[in-house]
């Protein structure tokens, strides 16, 4: 048992683009009810009586932009680095990874947690942040998840459906996704020397969980987060995303 609190390290991605929504504009940076996206994650970090210290990545050529216009405008003081993504999720988060089993952090987190977020998701709430830490410091692997409302179908490779899991054992997947720091960057570490193999076969890691699971037996445990922990993709999540804004109190 855990006589103290660990450090506890946000890693908030926010080096996508703006291809699925149609714009040009990153949608990182698009405005949701006068503030750039990125900017709801970041406040629920700085916020936070758990998160300690905080790491934004984004794109190379961004970073400038970023650290006059989001983090010193908006006086984000947890966050201790932007640093440059990769072309790919999983390759932003090889580099945070990287960086923070270098000991590059103002103050390292080498015993602590880490908790990976994506950008494009505006709803992260101090619950959801006490769920996943509690879950976490109990079982050293965890992601936000909700129960799926859907009934869901597996497919064959032409789209007919073959089978129907249990739906009251089917999770909607979210982030953060929170890990013991040892054991997260020791993971990315492998998935980085497999990456021209996975290139080659085909392999796709789209999750946190994903590259654990792949390369340790640490089990993973499903943390309650919420149905409007949303992630902007499309257009029309923008308007979903400000009706939630709207909602009273």
């Amino acid at each position: 048992m855990e006589t103290q609190k660990k450090r506890c390290t946000a890693v908030i991605l926010a080096a996508g683009s703006g291809k699925r929504m149609h714009t040009a504009t990153a949608k990182q940076f698009m405005m949701l009810s006068g503030k750039p996206l990125v900017w709801y994650s970041l406040h629920a970090a700085e916020e936070s009586e758990i998160i300690d210290d905080c790491i934004l990545v984004t794109g190379e050529k961004d970073i400038p932009y970023v650290k006059r216009e989001i983090v010193e405008k908006y006086d984000f003081r947890k966050v201790t680095e932007v640093i440059a993504g990769g072309s790919e999720r999983y390759a932003s988060v090889c580099n945070a990874m990287r960086y923070i089993a270098e000991r590059r952090q103002p103050v390292p987190n080498e015993d602590g947690y880490v908790f990976i977020h994506d950008g494009a998701r505006p709803f992260l709430t101090e619950e959801i942040l006490r769920n996943t830490y509690e879950a976490v410091r109990q079982y050293g692997a965890c992601v936000a998840a909700v129960p799926s409302k859907d009934t869901v179908k597996i497919s064959d490779e032409h789209g007919f459906a073959v089978s129907t899991p249990d739906r009251r054992l089917v999770w909607n997947i979210q982030t953060p996704q929170v890990f013991e720091t040892q054991l997260i960057t020791a993971a990315y570490a492998k998935l980085e020397g497999e990456l021209p193999r996975f290139a080659k076969e085909g392999i796709i890691v789209t999750d946190d969980a994903g590259v654990v699971e792949l390369f340790t037996d640490h089990k993973v445990k499903l943390a309650l987060g919420s149905y409007e922990n949303i992630k902007i993709t499309t257009p029309e999540d923008i308007g979903t995303a400000e009706g939630f804004l709207r909602k009273p109190l």
